[in-house]
């Protein structure tokens, strides 16, 4: 979790000097996240908050302390994660951002944000993510919005599942059954990491970190059932196709039921699943809404349904990218299309990215080359822009049109945007 303990004017680059800013000692772990739930207002269950003392990697969290309190946080996790074309790469990702409210506009966050790029850069991570409690804060340290996510709330009376096209032998090949989701949890996340390099954004799940999928603490159930799970398979085989994790809550208004199912996850390795789950969870009796959070922008349930606007979707943001290192992680994904640029890249928190970059690709089956050089150039834009259209979601053109890019060289603008773009629109499923 990040939070803009900052706001946009706040002028110092560093602490004041009474502040101090250090790594964190495993032993104060409790009073640096003590301080950060009073940046955040909120109190986290006891199983939440000792898992993600478990997970939190240590030597890549820090602190700035006023004496002894300690009033600011910042903390990295080691992660991999897909970009266009398939690879997985290395990933830190940022969270645990926090400043007390008695120490704002004082540098805090802004030191916290430099010392760590810089030890990412060092650690030779290519790549920054986040997902910001308030964004308008970030992209003053280059990320850019890369992914956006739809929550959905459906009067499950008003839709049915159409399904897949002419695709009924393929539903009727798979079963669903109910399964324990902590001993189903083994077999689901082998099937998540089938998922991941097609989809730019993913997460790679790391050992340990299953366990945040299945918590279930019982304070934020809200009325609703404990974790619930189906598994879809193939009933010739027992093959797991897919998986959906929801808890339902009963009501009754005017003497009939008026209950809600709270979808957690759904995933799927093939359409027919996909739809077979989607239809379970819109035909639980005694249920008369569905609400699901996070879907991708290109979720098949859009086109599933039969009729979308009963969806009521949301759109709203969901990962911000941050390229520490402009020419590896250029050159580390695939373009769509042929593309031959120099970039015009600027960066006040990274200077090492700061300068002219030539881009260029033969098309998504090749591998790109991206190295400095000192030719005209054919775009303008600052790192924040290359993280929105890094993974393909939002495009140049877009950004451009926003006044955000400079075309430098007729055409090269479209050109460059199409080869950005991907078939696959950016998702984070994966929470931290």
């Amino acid at each position: 979790m990040t939070q803009p303990a900052e706001p946009e004017g706040a002028s110092d680059d560093a602490p004041q000097e009474a502040l101090s800013l250090r790594p964190l000692a495993a032993a104060d772990w409790d009073a640096w996240y003590d301080a950060l739930e009073v940046a955040f207002g909120e109190v986290e269950a006891a199983e939440r908050r000792a898992l993600w003392r478990a997970l939190t990697e240590v030597d890549r969290a820090l602190g700035v302390w006023d004496g002894a309190v300690p009033v600011g946080s910042a903390a990295a996790w080691t992660f991999r994660m897909a970009v266009p074309g398939g690879a997985v790469l290395p990933t830190a990702g940022v969270t645990m951002v926090g400043v007390a409210p008695t120490h704002r506009r004082r540098g805090v966050l802004t030191a916290l944000m430099r010392h760590q790029l810089d030890e990412i850069h060092e650690l030779g991570e290519s790549l920054a993510v986040l997902k910001a409690s308030e964004p308008g804060i970030y992209g003053r340290y280059g990320y850019g919005l890369a992914g956006w996510k739809l929550d959905v709330r459906i009067a499950r009376s008003r839709v049915r599942i159409l399904g897949p096209g002419p695709g009924r032998a393929q539903q009727q090949r798979i079963r669903l059954r109910l399964a324990d989701p902590a001993r189903s949890s083994a077999a689901c996340e082998r099937l998540y990491a089938r998922q991941v390099p097609p989809r730019p954004g993913m997460l790679a799940r790391r050992p340990g970190w299953d366990r945040l999928s299945l918590l279930d603490p019982p304070e934020e159930r809200q009325g609703h059932t404990a974790l619930q799970c189906v598994l879809a398979e193939d009933r010739r085989d027992g093959e797991l196709l897919g998986y959906a994790r929801y808890s339902t809550k009963v009501e009754w208004q005017h003497g009939g039921a008026a209950g809600e199912v709270r979808v957690r996850e759904v995933t799927a390795a093939e359409p027919a699943a996909h739809a077979a789950l989607w239809a379970y969870l819109l035909d639980l009796d005694l249920t008369d809404t569905v609400l699901a959070e996070n879907l991708p922008v290109d979720d098949p349930l859009l086109h599933l349904v039969s009729d979308p606007r009963r969806l009521c979707p949301q759109l709203s943001d969901s990962l911000f990218v941050r390229l520490v290192e402009v020419g590896d992680a250029l050159r580390s994904r695939r373009y769509a299309a042929p593309v031959d640029v120099v970039l015009e890249v600027a960066d006040e928190f990274c200077p090492w990215n700061t300068g002219r970059w030539h881009l260029h690709s033969a098309g998504p089956a090749t591998a790109a080359a991206c190295e400095p050089t000192d030719a005209p150039a054919d775009l303008a834009l600052s790192v924040r822009e290359l993280g929105a259209a890094y993974l393909g979601g939002g495009t140049l053109a877009a950004l451009a049109r926003a006044g955000l890019v400079r075309e430098l060289r007729p055409g090269a603008l479209a050109a460059a945007s199409h080869a950005f773009a991907w078939d696959v629109a950016p998702w984070l499923p994966h929470e931290f």
